[in-house]
């Protein structure tokens, strides 16, 4: 019995007791808050690359096919340290179609289809004005977790942005 009251009463062994249980917890915490961060960062990768593609368009009375591919090549540049390859990008030009939709004059894409000449787009309201068009950049990324311990599956971030032309009416498409 003196034996087990002296056990017991031991106090040397705790805080290597306590680490082992909470350094499992602890650590989880740490890897999840860094997987955490770079699926934000990811996140705000893909809102810049939208943002972006619109301005770089929307700059150009006319965009030929050398710059489009330049302009698909500096958009992969903003998604590094993460895989290009998984960016579905399209850049659209609408016009007005006189009903408050928007009529598609041309339309490029990476990695995807890009949408039919010729096809109706639903447009906010306000973005289009009567007789004028507007650049619209969509992004699809799908992110995947370096560690598939913390994110078991996929995370699928999408965004889509607006622009006017600035210096025309129109942003033409040439070959």
């Amino acid at each position: 019995m003196r034996k087990l009251l002296k056990f017991l009463k031991a106090r040397e062994g705790l805080a290597a007791i306590e680490f082992a249980f909470l350094a499992p917890v602890m650590l989880t915490m740490f890897f999840g808050t860094v997987e955490l961060c770079n699926a934000l960062l990811c996140r705000q990768k893909v809102t810049n690359i939208a943002a972006t593609a619109a301005d770089l368009v929307a700059q150009d009375t006319s965009v030929s096919d050398s710059q489009m591919n330049d302009i698909f090549s500096a958009l992969n540049s903003i998604i590094y340290p993460y895989p290009s390859a998984g960016a579905q990008i399209i850049i659209t030009s609408l016009t007005d179609d006189g009903h408050g939709g928007g009529t598609v004059a041309w339309s490029d894409a990476q990695n995807t289809t890009a949408h039919t000449v010729g096809s109706t787009m639903t447009v906010p309201a306000g973005v289009l004005v009567s007789g004028g068009s507007v650049i619209l950049a969509e992004i699809t990324y799908t992110y995947n977790s370096s560690s598939t311990q913390l994110l078991h599956s996929p995370i699928t971030m999408t965004d889509s942005f607006y622009a006017k032309p600035r210096k025309s009416s129109t942003v033409a498409r040439t070959h």
